[in-house]
């Protein structure tokens, strides 16, 4: 799609409308979709984004929501004890089983589970075998949080 393209147009009976009139909404949320390569019904087929990387706790990009990433990542091992000040964390298994650590209990997730880490919390993630987890978060959350180091992540999009 070229940027003064239309995404779609809506016929009805009777009657035209045009999603893109310029200056809409909808045009502005479709040139930022075109200049970031992110549409809103593009799928994702988390299968296949798994299948492009074999990278431990480096998470990917692998859709945008509003101002949240979501993200894939593989984990094994145990991470770092770290905190988000500002925001709560989703980890949502995908394939294993994922042991969030917690200074006061273990929280232990099993595919198609998921659990939220208020903020704050410190926490650690650990997986004795891979596991497959999609993570969501604000944009620009530092997978390290508070604590920074080696295991700290840039983000790429696959």
């Amino acid at each position: 799609m070229e940027p003064s393209g239309r995404l779609h147009e809506r016929e009805s009976p009777g009657r035209r409308d045009d999603c893109m009139s310029v200056g809409s909404p909808s045009r502005k949320i479709a040139l930022r979709a075109w200049q970031t390569g992110w549409m809103a019904d593009d799928v994702v087929d988390i299968d296949e984004k798994f299948e492009l990387f074999l990278a431990l706790w480096s998470p990917k990009l692998v859709a945008r929501l509003n101002d949240y990433e979501v993200k894939l990542v593989r984990v094994e091992g145990e991470f770092v004890w770290h905190t988000h000040e500002d925001t709560d964390e989703l980890f949502l298994v995908i394939d294993g089983q994922l042991t969030i650590q917690l200074r006061d209990r273990d929280v232990v997730l099993g595919p198609g589970q998921l659990f939220v880490v208020p903020r704050g919390v410190e926490h650690c993630p650990r997986a004795d075998h891979e596991v497959k987890a999609l993570l969501l978060e604000p944009a620009g959350t530092v997978n390290t949080g508070d604590t920074g180091g080696e295991l700290t992540a840039v983000v790429e999009s696959i």
